[in-house]
């Protein structure tokens, strides 16, 4: 993340970073509604030469909030940061979300927040951007204090694929329900497991295919089932085609969820001890098989499926 300076308090904001553009968000999958706020933030900065700023929070509001009803996070603190440094952010605020600042009124939120430390040249926002005490601020109110506190407001319009708005929340629910391919074109990319690969028992090498086994950093996990991936060897540059079983291992009478990668081709690999496995197709549900014999022909032709969906993607 090279050229990305993290901060946790307005107080470690630096005087000699120019003109800063701001957004403020929860970014949670930096999808492609976030990426067109955070375009037109970089671009204007890039023309006054000033700063590209982005606020986030932690944790989740939601955390806060609404404890009970607080959502499993698309990714973690770690991908969100080099998602919105891959964009062009050069400085993220990470506020802590406490009770106190969940009561800040609108008013106070934008003396405090947005104008405080940074003296914020421009703010964007997304069209339904809210914040404040009970949520009581929207766009409206950021335009009326915008010549109160002397900044501009520009006001990014939501993005539409096949005819709905991206969302976050849009985007759980598909990955939640193992529509991995739906969820990839709202994010702009493949959603992505990251994580330590942890032994495993061996049975997969003995009776039916070797496999890597991820420990996922992620809260969200995608529905059970088998899934045409691509897995990151640390260290290595580039993915491999791989295919990944997301379950219980009823065969084997499994009683833990594992995530469990197999790389396609001859080559295996031995020793890795972290990966990333992005999704790209759900192929089928997971379930019990009558024998081991029977999971490793059936795996067998799930890994012909996934070679061809791959034969079949030009990018490769």
């Amino acid at each position: 993340m090279a050229g990305l300076r993290v901060l946790h308090s307005l107080e470690q904001w630096e005087s000699n970073w120019p003109a800063p553009v701001v957004t403020i968000g929860n970014f949670d999958g930096v999808h492609l509604g976030h990426q067109k706020i955070i375009r037109e933030v970089v671009a204007r900065a890039r023309r006054l030469r000033g700063t590209p700023v982005a606020i986030t929070f932690d944790p989740h509001p939601s955390r806060i909030l609404r404890a009970e009803q607080s959502p499993r996070l698309i990714l973690t603190a770690f991908q969100k940061q080099a998602l919105l440094a891959e964009a062009g952010i050069r400085v993220l605020i990470v506020l802590a979300f406490t009770r106190e600042l969940s009561l800040l009124s609108p008013e106070d939120f934008v003396r405090r927040v947005l104008c405080g430390s940074l003296s914020s040249r421009e703010i964007y926002v997304g069209a339904n951007f809210r914040f404040g005490h009970g949520q009581a601020g929207g766009v409206a109110t950021l335009e009326e204090m915008s010549a109160r506190f002397g900044f501009r407001l520009e006001v990014v319009s939501p993005v539409e694929v096949r005819g709905e708005i991206v969302s976050s929340t849009r985007i759980r629910g598909l990955i939640q329900a193992g529509e991995v391919a739906p969820a990839a074109r709202l994010l702009g990319r493949p959603f992505a497991l990251t994580g330590t690969v942890n032994p495993g028992h061996g049975v997969g090498r003995k009776l039916t295919v070797p496999t890597l086994n991820l420990t996922a950093d992620q809260e969200l996990l995608p529905a059970r089932g088998v899934y045409v991936t691509e897995t990151l060897l640390a260290g290595r540059r580039s993915p491999r085609p791989s295919l990944t079983n997301v379950g219980y291992r009823p065969t084997f009478g499994g009683d833990g969820l594992q995530i469990e990668t197999h790389l396609l081709g001859k080559r295996q690999t031995i020793g890795v001890d972290h990966i990333e496995v992005r999704f790209h197709a759900r192929l089928r549900d997971e379930r019990k098989f009558p024998s081991p014999e029977a999971l490793k022909a059936q795996i067998l032709k799930d890994i012909e499926r996934a070679e061809s969906f791959f034969r079949r993607d030009h990018r490769r």
